[in-house]
């Protein structure tokens, strides 16, 4: 049996849990630079908020809907989602943490458990530790959890938060009772196919012919059928190594001054290779991008990129922070307002496995260096340590006007009790 844990609006979650004034109250998260609506409570829901709503065009929407609007405060929802899964594994070895506010749950060997107790079980201890609400969706297969994670969220009064599907009947029930837009894994394009061919829920896209599933669409949307059928085809995801690594930002606001561009590059830069050393691996070369702000056609226009390839691998910050600035330098054009950055390492090879080159090797002091920056950062949760041509106050330059304090991951923001 598999089980899907999804946090309830997780943005705004957080952020009561250590605000409950916020509690029964809508409450909007925004994106980047306070760009728009990517998160919101039920009760910002309930008054018709859209999400992906620029903020400045409803600003006097939210201020006369009492709408509290904040700034994404990502240290804070990292370090929560981070609790929260390391809940997930006292309740089984099995766990794929899908995203920041999903996991899903693999229980082997549970036939004699009542998994419907277990699920509020799992609900009720998440609650209790961190203050986050989730609902708990579990079946024969990946598929069927997420149906009977949103059966769980849509009816919570019935289910207490937790659903099994553990029967054929309650498997084509809630088939039937599923819109094929909600259905995991189907997008805007395979909607418009599968509706030509008169599918408007779950159930009605399993009575499709198996061949045709094949060979009309793809193995992938068969693997689906087959799992919404209650045949087990789409397994937990192993953690594999990614053939790429970027980090890419938009700027607070369009700048023209190299310097500061190149510092932003230095500690995307600096961010792709602490990443490559976290899964261990190193990079033949890097791709450096800039581009100016599309939207404002009144502006010089410029989209640029460069290709940095190293004589030998290498995860060290150091090198690949200083090809990056190089190529700032070559791409960049005078006059012209840049929004946005961005740095790809690639041709990634394991950094303890790769071929030696035998005139060519990277300095022997960086490896520990390296690890002893690592190590600090890891002990002090932050950039305690950075690059000299980094903003040495924060990592990301973004309009943040909004921002609640880092409760759990700034010493300064911890709440003090009177």
């Amino acid at each position: 049996m598999y089980a899907l844990v999804d946090c309830n609006n997780f943005y705004a979650s957080c952020e009561r849990v250590f605000n409950p004034n916020l509690e029964g109250k809508p409450v909007a998260i925004l994106s980047n630079n306070d760009g728009c609506v990517i998160s919101m409570s039920d009760e910002a829901k309930a008054i018709q908020l859209p999400f992906g709503a620029p903020i400045f065009k409803w600003e006097g929407f939210c201020k006369a809907n009492g709408i509290e609007v904040l700034s994404s405060n990502y240290p804070l929802y990292g370090d929560m989602s981070s609790r929260v899964m390391s809940i997930l594994k006292q309740f089984t070895p099995d766990v794929e943490v899908y995203s920041i506010d999903e996991a899903f749950l693999q229980f082997k060997g549970f036939d004699n458990y009542n998994l419907n107790e277990y699920g509020l079980q799992i609900r009720q201890r998440i609650l209790k530790w961190t203050g986050i609400p989730t609902c708990v969706g579990i079946a024969p297969t990946k598929a069927l959890s997420k149906v009977a994670n949103k059966i769980a969220r849509k009816f919570p009064k019935e289910t207490q938060g937790s659903y099994v599907i553990n029967s054929e009947q309650s498997r084509i029930k809630a088939l039937k009772w599923i819109r094929l837009e909600d259905v995991w894994g189907i997008g805007h394009g395979l909607q418009k196919r599968l509706k030509a061919k008169g599918c408007k829920t779950a159930y009605d896209f399993i009575q499709l012919d198996d061949e045709w599933v094949r060979k009309t669409l793809s193995i992938t949307e068969w693997k689906l059928k087959k799992d919404l059928e209650g045949i087990s085809k789409i397994k937990l995801d192993e953690p594999t190594r990614k053939r790429a690594i970027a980090t890419t930002r938009s700027f607070d606001y369009t700048y023209d001054d190299i310097n500061y561009i190149k510092e932003r590059v230095s500690t995307f830069a600096t961010s792709c290779a602490e990443k490559l050393r976290m899964q261990g691996s190193s990079c033949h070369m890097i791709i450096v991008s800039i581009s100016s702000n599309r939207h404002k056609k009144d502006q010089k226009q410029h989209r640029a990129s460069k290709i940095v390839s190293f004589p030998y691998p290498t995860d060290s910050s150091l090198l690949i922070s200083k090809a990056a600035v190089n190529a700032v330098e070559l791409i960049h054009k005078v006059g012209v307002k840049y929004k946005r950055a961005g740095v790809v390492v690639t041709g990634l090879v394991p950094t303890d496995n790769y071929q030696l080159d035998m005139f060519c090797k990277e300095d022997p002091k960086h490896k520990p260096l390296m690890f002893a920056i690592d190590k600090i950062n890891k002990k002090y949760k932050g950039d305690k340590i950075k690059l000299g041509n980094q903003d040495l106050e924060r990592t990301w330059k973004m309009r943040q006007e909004r921002l609640s304090p880092r409760y759990t991951t700034n010493i300064n923001d911890i709440i003090v009790v009177k």
